[in-house]
């Protein structure tokens, strides 16, 4: 499978001379398989140009949300497929105590924070709630899990003959404390993390940052490390950048943290337009 980011930050968007490197779009990242299935994950910003960029003969496409906080849902509006009455498109996402997926998106695509209200969206539309058991898009088989966050937030795990991935955006599995402080197995996100040969992974705050946003729901870039570590990934890309870390702080921040941690599988950073060959 192909992956590839379109969005890299956390929170809001934050494009300008420094954070040129890096990206400035909030969270999205496409998945395509050797069948040609294409799966998005989240729908930040960069969700926008990746639509724009889809090749003409797709006919469907998955949006895998991992929850409705609006960094993660701000691009949706302007993905070009919702627009094209030949496109079937299937949006995935967790419900709420009181409202399913669709309820809940309505509020976004509504009166008064958008012109266009989903019912009257052209393309060919579907929703489908999560975590559910485990499903098959295309040549994908997709896993999610209920992870640590504000709000329903789930991790996916996509799986294909050539490889695996796990995707956990937003997620704060040490809660504060010394991590890791339980064993994996309870753990948050470990269920969908284990042995992945690629981990695109929350990893927003330094660790005095950290200390200052406890609950926040994210992680810092040394508890990244070491959840990778602790479910034994093979690739770990820290992802959700925060919008007030220029590329230099970015910069700092992995080779300090790899310097202190020094782990034993590769760490690249998250950056727009990187492509990462799985299998």
């Amino acid at each position: 499978m192909k992956v590839k980011i379109w969005g890299t930050r956390g929170s809001v968007a934050s494009p300008g001379r420094s954070t040129a490197r890096y990206g400035g779009n909030t969270s999205c990242v496409e998945v395509v398989g050797e069948d040609g299935t294409r799966l998005v994950l989240d729908a930040g910003t960069g969700i926008r140009e990746l639509g724009l960029a889809l090749p003409k003969d797709q006919k469907r496409v998955d949006v895998l949300l991992s929850h409705l906080h609006l960094d993660h849902v701000q691009g949706l509006g302007f993905f070009a497929p919702l627009f094209d009455p030949s496109m079937e498109v299937h949006i995935w996402g967790p419900s709420s105590a009181t409202l399913d997926l669709r309820g809940r998106l309505m509020r976004y695509l509504s009166a008064p924070l958008f012109p266009v209200r989903l019912r009257e969206l052209p393309c060919k539309l579907r929703f489908h709630e999560v975590p559910c058991a485990a499903c098959r898009v295309g040549d994908f088989e997709i896993c999610s899990m209920l992870v640590c966050h504000p709000g329903p937030t789930v991790g996916y795990r996509i799986r294909d003959p050539g490889g695996v991935i796990a995707y956990l955006c937003d997620h704060e599995p040490a809660l504060g404390r010394s991590f890791p402080l339980l064993p994996a197995d309870w753990t948050s996100g470990c269920g969908v993390a284990e042995n992945v040969d690629l981990l695109i992974h929350d990893a927003q705050y330094t660790d005095e940052e950290y200390a200052q946003r406890v609950g926040w729901g994210h992680s810092s870039m040394k508890q990244a490390m070491q959840f990778a570590e602790l479910v034994r990934a093979k690739h770990l890309v820290p992802f959700h950048h925060d919008p007030s870390h220029d590329d230099l702080t970015l910069e700092r921040m992995i080779s300090r943290t790899v310097a202190a941690i020094k782990p034993t599988f590769q760490v690249t950073t998250a950056k727009e337009g990187a492509v990462f060959e799985v299998g």
